[in-house]
């Protein structure tokens, strides 16, 4: 079986979801609180790794500001939370700063050791810490590669947060999305990433999301709908073009899988995804030639790579009676 982008969506989402969210907490402190083949294929664009990692940073570096207002919400909620006192007495506010230090603490050892920061998390939560430690024992869980628990609870923490904006709960249904189709339930991913669409529908990376927990569970049609929204507005966008490829591939559109990928590597000469699906589609379409020259040029872009890997193991795969000699060498995996 042809090998599609490398299965590297594990490490991925670590980085993608929870690595990024800490940083604008330190600057958080000061801030005024605001009330943000078929199997082949569903690998393609289940484990984009690749491309996504790198568009991923720009979005949570604003992600983290937005997911950062947890604990500027906690003051509110926690004020709200007291039961009514003479006027002498009046409900003390929680201080930001110290909270957003727990909070970026908490995520880090989220990340070195998970099962303490679990522990700090309980602790924080039981003297008031409410939302944003919800969300540090939630990406724990992450760490603990409990991600069934770390769904549920993602989930029942967007319910909770009634008082935030919609793009907050969004994107925590969003990482409640990546945490089921972790866990392998692909259809509980997608409605967790219908449901973040649902707040935000314009948001681009919701429904690449939701394309990519669509493509997991084999809607590709679906898959293919949510892809055309984000190039509806932006006709270039690399990652998004590639991907569409590849569902359309699964529905044995070639003509139109052929048209975005080489559209996407007009762009992007070196794109590995985009040099992984056209070698698919050119094996499918039999230019096996054309599909070799593809996937050896990842070898000479990424060597040593999953997706160099995932490329060597495609070519093995060839029929060598049906290809021309190669000018490469051929390399040992």
């Amino acid at each position: 079986m042809l090998l599609s982008p490398p299965g590297n969506r594990r490490s991925r989402t670590k980085a993608k979801k929870l690595d990024n969210l800490r940083q604008p907490l330190r600057d958080f402190a000061n801030r005024s609180v605001s009330c943000d083949s078929a199997a082949t294929a569903r690998r393609a664009i289940g484990l984009r790794g690749m491309a996504k990692q790198m568009r991923r940073t720009s979005r949570y570096t604003r992600n983290g500001g937005v997911l950062s207002s947890l604990v500027a919400l906690l003051a509110t909620t926690a004020i709200a939370a007291e039961p009514a006192r003479p006027p002498t007495h009046p409900a003390t506010p929680r201080n930001a700063e110290a909270d957003a230090a727990i909070y970026d603490r908490c995520l880090k050892l989220a990340k070195q050791n998970p099962g303490a920061a679990q522990s700090l998390a309980q602790t924080w939560h039981e003297q008031g810490g409410a939302h944003p430690a919800d969300h540090c024992a939630a990406v724990a869980l992450f760490g603990l590669k409990r991600y069934k628990e770390a769904a549920t609870r993602l989930e029942a923490l967007a319910q909770a947060m009634t008082t935030a904006p919609a793009e907050l709960r969004a994107d925590v249904l969003d990482q409640a999305g990546e945490a089921w189709l972790l866990s392998g339930d692909a259809v509980r991913a997608y409605a967790a990433a219908g449901q973040a669409v649902g707040l935000q529908p314009n948001d681009p990376e919701l429904l690449l999301d939701r394309a990519e927990a669509a493509a997991a569970a084999g809607y590709y049609d679906k898959a293919v709908a949510d892809l055309d929204h984000v190039l509806k507005a932006d006709p270039s966008r690399v990652e998004a073009l590639i991907y569409r490829a590849s569902a359309n591939r699964a529905l044995d559109r070639r003509d139109a899988a052929l048209a975005d990928v080489e559209k996407a590597l007009a762009q992007s000469p070196n794109s590995v995804p985009g040099l992984l699906e056209r070698g698919n589609i050119r094996r499918l379409n039999g230019d096996l030639d054309g599909a070799r020259a593809d996937w050896e040029r990842i070898g000479q872009i990424a060597p040593g790579t999953q997706a160099d890997l995932a490329a060597m193991a495609n070519i093995e795969h060839l029929d060598p009676k049906d290809l021309k000699p190669s000018a490469n060498t051929p390399r040992s995996r």
